[in-house]
């Protein structure tokens, strides 16, 4: 199975600290972001990545190079202009072949293990889900016997964690457009599983969020 790393993302609401240096790039307990990622994907048995960029993308490809020295191949989708979470995807889908393939965002730190995804999916998509964190309290999706709705109470939230089948793209067309509706409509007809993890998860989209997620790395 192949991995996807998105690391497309501006990261404007970490400003000032991604005016020079992109997201992924921030570190927490002394590595980045995205060599987090790497790091539990090589240890879980993914050995061929994919990983978006954009803004000032050129320095992660400087500081990841081809990933040998992480145990892994690393291939970019480089992006012109902003795709979005389904059209970066829908962009490197060639680079990830026929089969379900590992989407993770490059800007969360969890200790889930991905090895747990390394198996035959059902439908069009697996997603992770945790618990609503304070900046997003609504939730995102209802989960009823492992399976998902957009529909229903309570809701949980969407890790960035996820297993898609190419399928889930079928008819889209290239250009920006938002992965969301495309879950939406996949659950609507039964096609998407989900799992509730309850371990350590932060979403790391501002500076105090990356100070929360290195005391929750060291603690």
């Amino acid at each position: 199975m192949k991995a996807m790393i998105l690391a497309a993302g501006k990261g404007e609401r970490m400003r000032p600290l991604t005016l020079h240096t992109p997201k992924p790039l921030l570190k927490v307990a002394g590595r980045s972001l995205i060599e987090h990622q790497i790091v539990k994907l090589a240890a879980a048995g993914f050995r061929e990545l994919v990983i978006n960029h954009a803004w000032l993308g050129e320095q992660i490809e400087s500081a990841l190079a081809d990933g040998k020295d992480y145990g892994v191949k690393i291939q970019y989708s480089p992006e012109v202009a902003p795709l979005e979470t389904g059209g970066g995807i829908f962009q490197a889908l060639p680079m990830l072949g026929e089969e379900p393939f590992l989407v993770v965002n490059a800007d969360v730190w969890t200790d889930y293990d991905f090895s747990q995804l390394r198996k035959p999916l059902t439908g069009l998509a697996h997603l992770v889900m945790v618990d609503n964190p304070a900046h997003h309290t609504q939730g995102d999706f209802a989960i009823t016997d492992a399976m998902l709705s957009p529909e229903g109470a309570p809701k949980l939230t969407y890790s960035g964690i996820a297993v898609l089948s190419p399928q889930l793209f079928k008819g889209c067309a290239a250009g920006a457009f938002k992965l969301a509706p495309l879950l939406r409509e996949a659950m609507l007809n039964g096609m998407v599983s989900g799992e509730h993890f309850v371990g350590a998860w932060v979403d790391v989209g501002t500076p105090e969020r990356l100070q929360h997620a290195e005391l929750v790395a060291s603690s």
